[in-house]
């Protein structure tokens, strides 16, 4: 073990924290210092500064109120979080801040919210909504699981990946046989459950490549558990 800190941001979580997106924060956490990291969680919503050390950046879900004051507020600090992407910060942003992540954001009722383009990703506002626990099947880091509950349809441009094909559920839009987005190290998904207790592989990846960054190197730890195991075949036997 050591004392070396990891700053992860948590973005927006008082706007931002629908359908148990907080958990990402709590698993990270444990899971950073279960790699023998200090991690230190700083809470960033609409008008604080972001710390001057970041490491990691996690955002969630939320109302569209919420999302239309957070937009407002990403417009502001744009050029400080592409320049973060840019410089290799690992990101994970969930459902309304994986949506304004992208280049815009259209509702339902047609109000545009624009987004701040660090994914290539658009969204249109929809009328079906996809509910229901969803499988994964990815190449990096394995089979992944969660719970989408989304009317937004995503579609990727040619500067982001699908995060992951959709093994069961529906994913980035009806049809769309894909997941997610990702550009460098920011990842969008629609992915609630929380995600990153099921799935520490993802945590691995934000942790990994954090610490590589400020310290130059990473060495994991085994991640499985008999309750991440539990909790994700439980997971995959529920019908949506």
């Amino acid at each position: 073990m050591t004392d070396r800190e990891l700053t992860i941001v948590s973005l927006y979580p008082r706007d931002m924290n629908i359908y148990g997106d907080r958990g990402n924060v709590l698993a990270l956490t444990r899971r950073a210092t279960a790699q023998g990291f200090s991690p230190r969680v700083v809470e960033v919503n609409p008008g604080d500064p972001m710390p001057e050390s970041v490491d990691i950046v996690v955002g969630g879900g939320g109302q569209d109120s919420g999302q239309g004051r957070v937009a407002l507020d990403l417009g502001v600090r744009a050029d400080e979080i592409r320049a973060l992407a840019a410089d290799g910060v690992p990101m994970l942003m969930i459902c309304g801040l994986y949506q304004l992540f992208g280049h815009r954001f259209v509702t339902h009722q047609g109000e545009e919210l624009t987004g701040i383009g660090v994914l290539d990703v658009e969204t249109l506002g929809g009328t079906e909504r996809m509910i229901g626990n969803i499988v994964l099947d990815t190449s990096e880091f394995g089979e992944i699981i969660g719970y989408e509950n989304h009317s937004g349809a995503t579609t990727l441009g040619p500067g982001s990946q699908p995060l992951g094909r959709v093994v069961q559920g529906a994913g980035n839009a009806p049809g769309a046989g894909f997941e997610g987005a990702r550009t460098g190290n920011v990842i969008g998904s629609y992915l609630h459950g929380s995600l990153l207790p099921k799935n520490p592989a993802l945590s691995d990846f934000l942790i990994g490549e954090a610490a590589r960054r400020r310290y130059g190197t990473f060495t994991p730890v085994a991640a499985d558990s008999d309750l991440v195991r539990n909790a994700r075949a439980s997971a995959k036997k529920r019908p949506r």
